[in-house]
């Protein structure tokens, strides 16, 4: 388990961090970090694309009553040359190793809620 310190808790309920990615003709789409997995000295974010989010009216934001299924991005944080966070496809390899752990913290969370 991770030690925190008194000031991490206020992170915990900041405003979550929205992360803008353009494709390759400059449209631009909105995603919010979901979740960050740590695997090895990596971190992986799962991104929730923002619109859906909004348009729907259940706490889950899993969900298929907003009429579309909520597609996820994996993307994988680095550190640019000013220290700033980056996201970036993963490996296929990452990409099986997020997936992986996504599966068992899910396992995990519902184990805990029975």
């Amino acid at each position: 388990m991770a030690d925190f310190e008194d000031n991490d808790l206020d992170d915990l309920d900041s405003e979550p961090c929205v992360v803008v990615m353009t494709d390759e003709e400059g449209n631009e789409y909105y995603y919010r970090e979901d979740m960050i997995i740590p695997i090895d000295d990596k971190r992986f974010a799962i991104l929730v694309p923002i619109d859906i989010e909004e348009e729907c009216e259940c706490e889950s934001h899993a969900c298929d009553c907003c009429g579309s299924d909520v597609d996820a991005v994996i993307a994988r944080v680095d550190k640019d040359a000013d220290g700033e966070d980056v996201y970036v496809d993963p490996t296929d390899e990452e990409y099986e190793q997020v997936i992986k752990a996504y599966d068992e913290i899910i396992a995990a969370e519902e184990e805990e809620a029975e």
